[in-house]
């Protein structure tokens, strides 16, 4: 293991190697993130558990509702963690988020369902989201600048693991949605089944924590000089800055989150098996793990943006016609053929992008610039996405719907890419 000696505030440290910290950020942050996209992926058997309607599609929204209402708590988190994380390290912010998160699981975990305690099971399911969208606030912000502090020459690859850590996350979530659908009966599925994940985040949450609280800071930040208000300089002095990367991430968060919608979709218009859903989403998730290393480590050797604009501009051109054939040809083979093909995209595109973010920030404000440029983009064009494709195909009755959101997303990230060479 390689050891550095670094320096913050006269406190002098040792940094552990990058690999043991990408391992160590990796696993926690994709543990981190199964707690959130498995309540996306559980969307179904959630609304009729705990938002009961006599109507179904309004049941669904009222759950994709309390999905994307979690995310007002995001800029919060943001603001608070990511300042933290300046002043305090990103450690002890990753291992504050993670905790808080674990809080929010166990919640959901052991929550009775609306037929058992009334009105109470969807305040409590809202308290818990609540809880989990302040913790995921200021999550981004202290992994990425964590990792891109390690190296700077090979910042793109390090960071990149934010991205490939999220993939971990959807092949976790639509593993146990292949396998609690194959194994059970709609029944079992209904009655206990649909705790197991929620369960399985509880168990390596303490695991998680625990590594959390072994890592180091990366030189970059130990030597860098504090701010003395990361939060009023951030937001007074950086305010192009924060704008430029909300921009930046609307595109990945919102393929992201789209993509936990994928199983509902499959089942509800394509009227396919469910697993074919999960499957679909498994696929992304598989891909995005893979993928988006390389592309990470190829934005070391190319421009970022030069990268980020190629990808954002393909998906921009593909995602209509994909969904066309999607709508005309509603087969699994179909579905993972657009699955693959977005997979690869989007993987390009997110490689580089935290990277490319902590660019725009300086050390001394990275945490709370990551932070609270994430949170508002992932607050305004991700959290909804499940919520808002939910109402246009029920409004429009398009299978286009989904398309259409992610073209107007790659639009406006593509517009963010030409900004973001000022602050470089």
């Amino acid at each position: 293991m390689t050891i550095t000696q670094t320096k913050r505030d006269g406190i002098v440290s040792k940094a552990a190697s990058p690999a043991k910290t990408i391992i160590a950020v990796s696993i926690g942050n994709a543990l981190e993130w199964f707690d959130i996209v498995i309540y996306g992926f559980m969307a179904v058997t959630i609304s009729r558990l705990f938002f009961p309607d006599g109507d179904s599609t309004v049941s669904l929204l009222l759950t994709l509702g309390t999905f994307g209402v979690s995310f007002f708590m995001r800029p919060l988190g943001a603001i608070v963690l990511g300042a933290y994380a300046d002043r305090a390290g990103r450690k002890k912010a990753l291992t504050l988020s993670i905790t808080l998160m674990t809080l929010g699981t166990l919640i959901i975990a052991i929550s009775p369902s609306y037929g058992t305690i009334g009105l109470a099971a969807p305040l409590l399911v809202l308290i818990a989201r609540l809880i989990q969208g302040f913790s995921a606030g200021g999550e981004f912000g202290s992994a990425t600048a964590l990792l891109s502090e390690q190296d700077p020459d090979r910042r793109g690859f390090y960071a990149s693991w934010q991205s490939a850590s999220q993939g971990i996350t959807t092949v976790l979530a639509s593993g146990f949605g292949v396998a609690l659908n194959a194994l059970l009966t709609p029944e079992q599925l209904m009655n206990w089944g649909w705790r197991i994940p929620f369960f399985f985040g509880l168990l390596v949450g303490p695991i998680a924590i625990y590594i959390r609280r072994e890592l180091e800071e990366g030189e970059e930040f130990q030597t860098e000089k504090a701010s003395p208000s990361p939060i009023l300089e951030t937001l007074v002095t950086h305010r192009g800055r924060i704008i430029t990367a909300i921009g930046l991430i609307v595109l990945g968060t919102t393929i992201s989150y789209a993509s936990l919608f994928t199983p509902t979709f499959a089942i509800r218009q394509l009227k396919l098996p469910a697993t074919a859903g999960f499957t679909a989403s498994l696929i992304l998730g598989v891909l995005q793990f893979f993928l988006s290393p390389l592309f990470g480590m190829l934005s070391d050797r190319m421009r970022r943006t030069r990268i980020m604009t190629i990808a954002a501009g393909s998906i921009l051109v593909a995602v209509l016609p994909l969904y066309t054939l999607l709508a005309a040809y509603p087969t699994t083979v179909t579905l993972y053929l657009v699955q693959i093909v977005l997979a690869v995209g989007v993987s390009a595109y997110f490689g580089p992008l935290s990277s490319l973010m902590a660019e725009i920030f300086p050390a001394r404000i990275r945490g709370t610039g990551l932070s609270v440029g994430y949170s508002f983009g992932v607050a305004i064009f991700g959290g909804f996405a499940p919520f808002i494709i939910a109402w246009l195909l029920s409004t429009t009755g398009s299978l286009l719907a989904p398309g259409f959101y992610v073209a107007a997303a790659a639009l406006l990230s593509l517009i963010a890419l030409r900004y973001s060479e000022r602050y470089l």
